[in-house]
């Protein structure tokens, strides 16, 4: 192992800045070293894997990304361990999420929506082959690559074939609300299969009409709904766009349309072109490795840091902003509030740091540092829990950095308007090119797993 430019290296992959944060794990960008293949890594806290006991999930997450090696999916190359650690390494996405077209557009046209739809029934399907039912399907787990390919995450809530009990069916009551089939709130059982397609349909329904089919701030009013598939499409929908979904949004799952029948379908099969994948043999072995205290101390790796801001190469920084043009790093984005900002400044990266603090502090937050980071805790709570802000300093030339803030818990609207107030005492420290606005700039963003 070895450290070079101020970055963390991990086997032979070097860190670099954090592309989305949730309460277990973090995932960074990160670089093949002997490949120069960009990548992301998933990083798992051992400890608070272990103290909330979800072993067993993230066990089956990485044996379902294993399992599942097809174009239409977030492809994992290998899973590694340190004493502290765990490393899941995946295909990095840089298209943002298919959340933020809808939330951007408003709606999509019916042939858009059409060409998305059919690359999540590919992976659907293929998913299903394997024994895999992903159980949480939704816009902001479908990704798109940089040629707007789509492609499906976050399997943490999937269920593998041997989680089938004995009726043939599943019963564990998961998913989110407004996506989840009748069956499943039914707590009776229900076929995978069968309710990862009525999710299917929710999503093509909310990507033509741009808002849910299924909609109510109570929930068993919102399960009403669902029971009763009480829903009408808007007027805009094509007639047979309107009678597929009414097909895949039937609350009867055994009268419900087959992905055989749908991938037949007139309206579907316009423009359709079946994916092309390779097979290969998968061993599972390494995943139950990760979590055995007796394997062999060598097989571990192990993670050190230089003190000094992260070193952000041309690819990175490209990555951050809109397509390849490099002024939305510093300029007023327009559309939804995001979860994250950036700016720019010619400050020592200390003095930045120290000038965010005593800007912070007065605001209501408690400050922790850490290298070249901070994590700014709000002590009231919001609408969402208590806002909480990660923040990081990268240097992008010796004499020029860029300082990320990005919401890590809370509300999006809270940290919008936190953003625009820390602005007003940060003035002095925040640079702008020539031409350029920085007060307010907004850039997308990915979601944390």
């Amino acid at each position: 192992m070895s450290v070079s430019g101020g970055r963390t290296r991990v086997g032979r992959y070097e860190l670099g800045r954090t592309l989305g944060e949730g309460t277990f794990a973090k995932v960074k960008f990160a670089r093949n070293v002997d490949t120069g293949e960009n990548v992301a890594i998933k990083i798992l806290d051992k400890e608070k894997v272990l103290k909330h006991k979800m072993i067993a999930q993230i066990k089956r997450e990485i044996s379902t990304m294993k399992l599942i090696r097809h174009p239409n999916v977030i492809r994992m190359y290998e899973v590694m361990a340190s004493k502290t650690k765990i490393y899941i390494v995946m295909e990095l996405v840089t298209g943002g999420e298919l959340f933020d077209k809808i939330a951007s557009r408003g709606r999509l046209k019916e042939d858009d929506a059409r060409k998305y739809f059919q690359h999540l029934i590919n992976a659907v399907d293929y998913c299903h082959s394997r024994g895999v039912y992903h159980r949480d399907l939704k816009p902001e787990n479908l990704l798109l690559d940089a040629n707007g390919i789509l492609k499906v995450s976050d399997f943490g809530l999937s269920a593998l074939s041997q989680q089938v009990r004995e009726d043939g069916l599943l019963h564990t009551t998961c998913g989110t609300p407004n996506y989840v089939a009748p069956e499943v709130i039914n707590n009776k059982g229900y076929d995978g299969a069968k309710a990862d397609l009525w999710s299917c349909g929710v999503i093509l329904f909310v990507l033509m009409a741009g808002y849910l089919p299924f909609e109510d701030s109570n929930l068993m009013s919102l399960y009403k709904k669902i029971f009763k598939a009480d829903f009408s499409c808007p007027s805009w929908f094509s007639t047979s766009a309107k009678k597929l979904i009414k097909k895949i949004l039937d609350p009867n799952p055994s009268t419900r349309i087959t992905i055989a029948d749908l991938i037949s379908n007139e309206w579907f099969k316009k423009g359709y072109q079946p994916p092309r994948f390779e097979t290969a043999d998968v061993n599972l072995d390494d995943v139950n490795s990760i979590f055995n205290e007796d394997e062999d101390q060598t097989q571990l790796v192990v993670e050190r840091r230089e003190e000094r801001p992260s070193v952000m190469n041309a690819f990175e920084l490209i990555s951050t902003s809109q397509g390849l043009n490099l002024g939305t790093l510093f300029e007023k984005q327009s559309g939804s509030v995001k979860r994250e900002t950036r700016f720019a400044s010619r400050l020592p990266a200390n003095e930045i740091l120290s000038k965010i603090e005593a800007v912070a502090g007065p605001m209501g937050f408690n400050v922790q540092k850490r290298n070249y980071k901070l994590k700014l805790q709000g002590e009231n709570p919001g609408r969402k829990g208590q806002l909480a802000i990660a923040t990081e300093v990268f240097e992008v030339t010796p004499s020029l950095y860029m300082v990320e803030l990005r919401k890590s818990n809370g509300d999006t609207l809270e940290f919008h308007k936190f953003y625009h107030s820390i602005s007003n005492g940060l003035k002095d420290v925040m640079w702008k090119p020539e031409g350029s606005i920085v007060e307010g700039d907004e850039i997308r963003h990915r979601r944390s797993p």
